[in-house]
């Protein structure tokens, strides 16, 4: 029974399946023809399908076609950040092989194991107990930190990433993808590219980040209250731990419409308060305070807003992944506004 996260592949992403099932068993020899696919829903960015074989199920994620952004849909990095993850116990799916050849499926792809488990749609985790909830929440905080945790030269990604000046790259980097994916002027926008370069925190700190580590993209356990895989890593790098820290926090100041958060709803019983979250963080990574958090959870929200222009970008454009894209696209100006407000 294929996931029920799972549909009909959609139009604009079929592909060659008898071509993958050709290429897959002369590269993974204990896996036969013939395949289910499905698409998951979800993901704005890089397309994703379950594949279900005659011996196991696997995960393929691939580049979506048409025009991409410079940088954007990195796979590749996501199969190599993964594959170096695995074992250290950050929880990843195990991976198989990186296809680069265009040739195969229309574009490049990667496969992984399938977890049996489901994404973490809802924060509130509506439909668990208050211990479940108190469980997931410490398994999250839990998985954030083992991964800041880990000595990244030492798993073999020395070269994944440059630490110096990781935020003021940020900074620039979102501004040129917000920019490449502009559809209409946003002033919340402008004040805060003007504002961010000049107020960067004078911090060096490294570690591998997700760079987008929020419940949707952490997946429970189908018969433990616990993380069972962290997915889609197409942002990660070395960087300022603060940063990944600070938009995983953001579900304690955004809303249901943004990744199922709860911060203009109550706080479901047995979830942490934003405090209790962050004082978890700190004593399991050493760390003795979170200065500037200020600036970090503006610039969480900036960087979202860009991404969500990205998404409203692909649907002007007619790429967009999800069906509910174009919703996902119009949060980029309430994003940038909530961020502005705070600082201001």
């Amino acid at each position: 029974m294929p996931p029920r996260e799972t549909i009909e592949v959609l139009d604009s992403h079929q592909f060659d399946v008898s071509a993958l099932e050709r290429y897959l068993h002369t590269q993974i020899p204990d896996v036969r023809p013939p395949f289910l696919v499905r698409q998951f829903r979800g993901g704005q960015s890089n397309p994703t399908y379950y594949i279900e074989t005659s011996t196991q199920r696997l995960v393929l994620r691939r580049k979506p076609p048409g025009h991409l952004l410079p940088s954007a849909h990195a796979i590749e990095r996501e199969y190599q950040v993964m594959s170096a993850l695995y074992g250290t116990g950050v929880p990843v799916p195990k991976t198989y092989l990186l296809c680069e050849d265009a040739a195969v499926i229309g574009t490049p792809f990667f496969v992984m194991d399938y977890v049996e488990s489901h994404p973490m749609t809802d924060a509130g985790l509506p439909d668990r107990s208050p211990d479940d909830r108190r469980t997931i929440y410490q398994s999250m905080i839990e998985t954030l930190a083992r991964l800041h945790n880990v000595d990244w030269r030492a798993v073999g990604l020395t070269e994944y990433g440059r630490p110096g000046n990781y935020v003021a790259r940020q900074v620039h980097r979102w501004t040129a993808q917000y920019r490449a994916s502009e559809t209409e002027r946003i002033d919340a926008m402008e004040q805060l590219i003007t504002w961010l370069p000049a107020n960067i925190p004078d911090d060096s700190a490294a570690a591998i980040v997700h760079g987008d580590y929020r419940p949707g993209n952490l997946l429970v356990d189908s018969s433990e209250p616990r993380i069972a895989a962290v997915i889609d890593w197409e942002l990660s790098t070395i960087g300022h731990p603060l940063v990944d820290l600070a938009h995983h926090a953001l579900l304690f100041r955004t809303g249901p419409e943004d990744f199922g958060a709860f911060g203009d709803r109550p706080r479901p019983l047995g979830v942490p308060s934003e405090a209790e979250h962050l004082e978890t963080y700190c004593r399991l990574t050493g760390r003795k305070s979170l200065s500037d958090w200020t600036f970090y959870v503006a610039f969480a929200l900036f960087r979202f807003a860009a991404i969500c222009q990205g998404i409203m970008g692909r649907v002007v454009e007619g790429t967009a992944n999800d069906p509910d894209a174009r919703r996902a696209g119009a949060r980029a100006r309430p994003m940038a506004e909530h961020a502005w407000r705070l600082i201001s």
